[in-house]
């Protein structure tokens, strides 16, 4: 993808969901929300196009957290739907991940389309749990947690080496530190740290507003993870009240964020702080296996 294409490529991303799901004015589907101008800035190598007669037909982004790698959205023009242009944008999409060595391989879909979810079976993915997209009003809280765009260039180092260690202990291998670095470089929201005396015991990373994953009315928790073991319960929380002290802090009415079912005590945690779920969807892996879509995990995020 290069960047003259961006904004026909955003069009059928809006054009294509907005079409999917009803919307009565498709091509205004979730205007105040970016997915596309921010992923093409992230890692422009990662986006990929599909052409039809010289237009753009259709595009894909792949997301790469070190040893876990996944991709989305990945969208058609609804012209050209059930035509093996999704087809298209998948073979190199595997190949790209297969070419970084990425053991554990993941994507979002809509749970109740047995049309997208047999389309990702025929390249071997499977569907695991479902996805809960969830949202709760913002809250006065006091932050234990401190924001990363607060630190000196080399205490900023130190935050990224210490969130690798934590993202590895979570799962051999993941690492979401590019994320922290997005969002940081194109001034997308804040990455919130909790830090205590053994280090550091979580990390949030946090888009805000209009033109972000996020849209106008929240803050959206694209990823979070508390250290494993027996102060992970804590940390979740402290983390979960530095993201709304950042809501009200930026007059933002909501936080919202996702987790996997699969991670019972976070989607639990999640429940009993009052959020709420607007949207189910499922992930789908390949190979076919819980990467750290496990019960003891307190980690946060969708795969969108």
């Amino acid at each position: 993808m290069q960047e003259a294409d961006l904004p026909a490529a955003r069009r059928i991303f809006r054009l294509a969901f907005g079409t999917f799901v009803g919307h009565p004015d498709p091509e205004n589907f979730n205007p105040d929300r970016e997915y596309l101008f921010t992923r093409w800035r992230a890692q422009p190598e990662n986006a990929l196009v599909a052409e039809h007669q010289g237009a753009i037909a259709g595009s894909n982004f792949l997301a790469r957290w070190g040893s876990f790698a996944f991709f989305g959205p990945l969208t058609v023009h609804p012209e050209l739907w059930n035509r093996g242009v999704a087809q298209a944008l998948l073979a190199p999409t595997l190949a790209r991940m297969d070419a970084w060595g990425a053991s554990d391989q993941a994507l979002f879909t809509f749970a109740h389309s047995p049309k997208h979810i047999a389309l990702y079976q025929k390249f071997g993915f499977w569907p695991g749990a479902l996805t809960a997209l969830m949202g709760a009003p913002s809250r006065e809280h006091t932050p234990e947690t401190v924001q990363f765009s607060s630190l000196a260039p080399q205490a900023q180092a130190e935050a990224l080496a210490a969130c690798r260690q934590l993202c590895d202990a979570v799962h051999a291998g993941l690492d979401v530190t590019g994320e922290i670095e997005a969002v940081s470089r194109q001034n997308l929201g804040e990455t919130l740290l909790l830090w205590r005396d053994r280090g550091l015991e979580g990390f949030a990373v946090c888009h805000c507003g209009a033109g972000t994953e996020a849209g106008k009315d929240a803050v959206y928790i694209k990823f979070a993870a508390a250290r494993p073991g027996p102060q992970a319960t804590v940390a979740l929380d402290r983390l979960l009240d530095g993201a709304h002290a950042l809501a009200i802090r930026r007059q933002l009415p909501r936080v919202e964020t996702g987790v996997s079912v699969a991670r019972r005590k976070a989607y639990a945690q999640l429940l009993d702080r009052g959020f709420r779920t607007s949207m189910q969807g499922v992930a789908m892996h390949r190979p076919d296996r819980v990467a750290y879509n496990r019960p003891d995990a307190f980690v946060l995020d969708d795969l969108r």
